[in-house]
């Protein structure tokens, strides 16, 4: 005999009837709701019943006439009748109990208490809204609140025997709410700021039952959990109870299958998603996702996780093997700036399927009526973005940004920069409040933006020029010291700057090596140090001027001045005031691998260049001298006039 008769709630026993019937185990399901018998048809479980079968007695029959080697309790933490009833049947009948349990959740901070009608009892000295949340079974407690009409919210299951009995005992209008769980943090804390609530009557329902996110939206509101503790419970873990039933049925269940992750793209919400992607989610036992995902996906009857970093979600799901089949909610589309890549490198060996969605960007440049082929992608949301020199080199750009401070931050540069140009902001794209606004920069800094927002920055004039060629005359000259566009060029080359490179310019003059490395990587970032004031105000013109906000002037002398700095990936050194070796060192210190070129006009200069190299243990790849002479008018012939030699020195660690 391998029948085993399984008490279940949702979850739980959901997953314990797959896993046994994997085994060969001829499985019973008894269920208290419908929504329980539709989840376990959906998994092919043949006999599935509603009912608790009629006291011990009841069970007692079943267990018999069944001829079951075991039953399992995997019902509700709270529902202490059933699993009393189920143990006295057991013991009548001599057939082994496996009593399956939740992990328990913190207490701190709440009034804990042993029942709702203690509960009840404390909230009668109390003031302030109550919002219940402990089932219609108990509703007829609250009425003995003084006023409860006025004070006592009910949340229950949509069905209408619990509509019915708590209409009966006066709970109506706004004083009833009926809705199918587990239920988001954003969506408990929003009928909490409706109801107004001061304290919320809650079961501990562990982390599949969404108990995490009502305390954490009680937090959020300034309301006061009233927790009703769980009854003392001698069950097992999942995996626990998985090993008692191989050993009591005599059975091994076959090794699982890798469980499977579904990362799925949402794009605009429930109504943008994909058929394939809707299907994906109805098919899962546990959904993922940030609390914006969860609402926006429409999600009822699902066992949810309010998570949107990558190491906690994997680590919760290694915690609670039950679950399977997994869904992980994320904006947009999954390859366009999501959390799908760090949290590919947390599921090893987890099975991963990949659903597209609408990206944000595809669904703003629809809204404006633009193709997208040729639109550069970028995204400012929760990290830096030269945006404004993208935008210089590109007809149409687009950003995803960090709310109205993003908003009001690239559209401050780009005034600075950029005044003319058209930016489009999408806000809230996909709501029903979706708006798009356009201007000039000036004219969208003008406007109130909310915390979802993306852009589109069209330049009908981009600079599509080689970025490693700026004309000497287009830099504004000072007294200060310029390195010659020739000789500016052949360095940045001889550097190999990426495209998100990390550059010093150590001795920058005007400024006009950093604006060149700075066009270069516009991705990266050019730090431009300089000691003299003047010069230093030089760089700040010639950078606006030349439209560089990646370069970012350091006033000071080096070595000192680099104290504070990243690392660099590249070093440009044009000046040292006599302190070569040990900005040399400083340098190396912050990264080993550091590719430098240093510049020498006299001949003293490039002798400490070469003592630096032996004393800082330097690798000398090479070292050329540029000759170059320009051409000037006198009369009807050209004379060359000679420049100054130039030493140029490539080396690395």
């Amino acid at each position: 005999m391998r029948d085993v008769l399984i008490f279940s709630g949702t979850t739980e026993g959901r997953s314990i009837a797959k896993a046994l019937k994997s085994g060969g185990a001829s499985v019973h399901v008894r269920v208290a709701t419908g929504f329980g018998a539709e989840i376990m048809e959906d998994d092919r479980i043949e006999d599935v019943r509603v009912g608790s079968c009629g006291g011990a007695e009841g069970i007692a029959r079943e267990i018999r006439s069944l001829g079951c080697s075991a039953v399992v309790d995997a019902t509700h933490p709270y529902a202490s009748t059933i699993s009393e009833h189920v143990r006295q049947a057991c013991e009548a009948t001599g057939v082994p109990l496996v009593r399956i349990t939740r992990p328990a959740s913190s207490q701190d901070g709440m009034v804990v208490v042993e029942s709702v009608k203690a509960a009840v009892d404390f909230l009668c000295n109390t003031e302030g809204v109550i919002l219940a949340t402990t089932g219609s079974k108990d509703a007829e407690e609250y009425t003995r609140i003084p006023g409860y009409k006025d004070r006592v919210v009910m949340r229950v299951l949509s069905t209408l025997p619990s509509v019915e009995k708590c209409v009966s005992l006066g709970f109506e209008g706004k004083g009833l709410v009926c809705a199918q769980g587990p239920f988001s943090e954003e969506s408990n804390l929003a009928l909490i700021r409706q109801t107004g609530a001061s304290w919320i009557v809650t079961k501990d329902s562990g982390p599949s039952g969404g108990f995490q996110e009502k305390v954490s939206a009680a937090e959020k509101a300034g309301a006061r959990i009233v927790l009703i503790a769980r009854p003392p419970d001698s069950g097992m873990g999942f995996e626990e109870a998985v090993k008692k039933l191989e050993g009591i049925l005599g059975i091994e269940i076959a090794e699982k299958k890798a469980r499977r992750v579904c990362l799925i793209g949402i794009g605009m919400g429930k109504d943008g998603m994909t058929v394939r992607s809707s299907k994906k989610l109805k098919d899962a036992d546990l959904v993922i996702g940030a609390e914006r995902m969860l609402a926006s996906a429409g999600i009822a009857g699902k066992d949810t996780l309010t998570e949107d970093r990558a190491k906690e979600m994997a680590d919760y799901l290694r915690e609670n093997p039950q679950y399977e089949n997994i869904a992980v909610l994320l904006s947009g589309d999954i390859g366009f700036y999501s959390g799908a890549k760090k949290l590919l490198e947390n599921l090893e060996g987890f099975e991963i399927e990949s659903e597209c969605g609408i990206s944000s960007a595809a669904y703003l440049c629809s809204k404006m009526g633009i193709p997208w082929q040729d639109v550069r992608l970028t995204s400012a949301h929760g990290k830096e973005c030269n945006i404004t020199g993208n935008v210089r080199t590109n007809g149409k750009t687009f950003a995803l940004m960090t709310g109205a401070e993003g908003v009001r931050s690239m559209c401050a540069e780009l005034e600075r920069y950029l005044p003319d140009v058209k930016v489009t902001i999408g806000e809230n794209l996909g709501y029903p409040d979706e708006r798009l606004t356009s201007g000039t920069p000036s004219e969208i800094l003008a406007k109130e933006f909310g915390s979802l927002c993306a852009a589109v920055i069209e330049n009908p004039d981009p600079d599509l020029s080689c970025p490693a060629w700026i004309p000497d005359e287009d830099f504004i000259r000072g007294e200060a010291p310029m390195t010659k566009s020739e000789v500016r060029t052949l360095s940045a080359a001889k550097l190999r700057i990426e495209s998100d490179s990390t550059v010093y310019d150590v001795g920058a003059g005007t400024g006009s090596v950093s604006v060149l490395m700075a066009r270069m990587c516009p991705d990266g970032k050019v730090y431009a140090i300089e000691k003299e004031e003047e010069a230093a105000d030089l760089i700040e013109k010639n950078k606006t001027a030349l439209c560089t906000p990646n370069v970012e002037v350091v006033r000071g002398t080096a070595p000192d001045a680099l104290a504070g700095l990243p690392a660099p990936t590249h070093a440009f050194i044009g000046g040292s005031s006599g302190n070569l070796m040990e900005i040399i060192d400083v340098i190396t210190s912050k990264n080993p691998g550091v590719r430098m070129v240093i510049t020498s006009v006299t001949l003293e200069t490039l002798s400490e260049t070469m003592d630096a190299i032996r004393s800082c243990g330097l690798i000398e790849e090479e070292t050329i001298c540029v000759n170059v002479s320009r051409a000037r008018k006198a009369g009807r012939y050209h004379l060359m006039t000679a420049q100054n030699p130039v030493y140029i020195t490539v080396v690395r660690k």
